[in-house]
């Protein structure tokens, strides 16, 4: 997955708000993929990834709300099925990293923003 990241305001550069550490940042990628591989050992796959639509389907369920950001977001974005697929794979990545089991709207909204910074690259 690649995304753009937007240059930073002198203010952010600037403060002295603590952010958070490459130590703490590689044990929370650790802990999510180690999340992915319990979930998907039975499929015989390791990785959101490399799941398939079947997988999709099974692991990325979306609440009410999730629901209706995604209509919104299919219709607004003109998204494909795969496109489709593709955002809930990046929203059940971003659930992990937050060590969340269900894909709440904030990680849905995460996904589709990406999917927005990659179509204006």
């Amino acid at each position: 997955m690649f995304i753009d990241v937007p240059r930073l305001r002198f203010e952010e550069v600037s403060s002295s708000g603590e952010a958070e550490s490459s130590t703490a940042i590689a044990s929370r990628v650790k802990q999510a993929l180690e999340k992915q591989q319990r979930r998907l050992r039975r499929e015989k796959i390791n990785r959101n990834s490399q799941m398939g639509p079947q997988h999709v389907q099974k692991y990325c369920q979306l609440d009410t709300a999730g629901r209706d950001l995604m209509r919104q977001a299919f219709h607004r974005l003109h998204l494909s099925a795969r496109a489709y697929d593709r955002i809930l794979k990046v929203a059940r990545t971003v659930a992990d990293l937050d060590d969340s089991d269900k894909i709440c709207p904030r990680h849905l909204a995460e996904a589709i923003s990406y999917r927005q910074s990659m179509a204006r690259s």
